[in-house]
C-alpha cells in the first residue's frame, strides 16, 4: 500500500485534533474529487512499519483525539491489509483514541456483496467508529456540510449499525 501524506494535526476530518492518513488508490474516480492525485495506487511513498511507527507516535500525543483514514479510497481491497493491520495496533496500543474513516463504498457495500467484501473488511469495519461513506457527487455538493462534501455522503455511527443490522447516523 502507498500513502500520499500523513497529516499530524487535521481539523477537517473528525471531531478534534486529529492525525490522518491519505491512502493512495482510489477506482471510484468521482469528477471534481478533491484529492485525486491519489487515485494512483502508485502515488506518494510505500507504507511500512516505520510509517506505522509514525502514525502510532503522532498519535500517542494527549491532544489528539484520533486518527483518520482517507484517500484515495482506504478500503480498496489491497489497501485492506495494511489498513487492518494499521487499525488493530492503534485499538490495542491506543485504545482511547477513535477511528474515522472516509470511503466511497457505501456501508451497504462495505457489508453486502462488493468487490469491497473481502476477507478483511468485517474485521476492519469492527475496528472502525465513525465511516462518512459514498461517493462524492458533485452536483450534490454542499461546502455548509460538516465532515463530508456533498449531500449523498452519510457519517455512520459504525459500532451501532454492526450491533442493530440497519445503518445508524452518527451524533456528536
Amino acid at each position: 500500500m502507498n500513502y500520499g501524506e500523513i497529516k499530524k494535526c487535521d481539523i477537517a476530518n473528525g471531531i478534534g485534533v486529529r492525525v490522518s492518513l491519505f491512502v493512495s488508490g482510489c477506482r471510484h474516480h468521482c469528477p471534481d474529487c478533491f484529492n485525486s492525485m491519489t487515485w494512483d495506487f502508485g502515488y506518494g511513498r510505500e507504507f511500512t512499519s516505520d510509517t506505522q511507527d509514525e502514525i502510532i507516535g503522532a498519535l500517542s500525543k494527549s491532544y489528539i483525539r484520533g486518527m483518520t483514514l482517507i484517500g484515495g479510497e482506504p478500503l480498496e481491497p489491497e489497501n485492506q491489509p495494511c489498513v487492518l493491520e494499521l487499525l488493530r495496533r492503534v485499538k490495542t496500543e491506543l485504545s482511547d483514541k477513535d477511528i474515522w474513516c472516509y470511503s466511497g463504498f457505501t456501508f451497504e457495500e462495505l457489508t453486502g456483496d462488493s468487490r469491497a467484501h473481502t476477507e478483511y473488511i468485517d474485521e476492519i469495519l469492527k475496528l472502525i467508529d465513525v465511516l462518512v461513506d459514498g461517493r462524492f457527487e458533485r452536483e450534490r455538493k454542499n461546502i455548509s456540510l460538516r465532515f463530508r462534501g456533498s449531500e449523498n455522503q452519510r457519517i455512520i455511527d459504525v459500532k451501532k449499525s454492526l450491533k442493530e443490522g440497519t445503518v445508524v447516523l452518527w451524533q456528536e
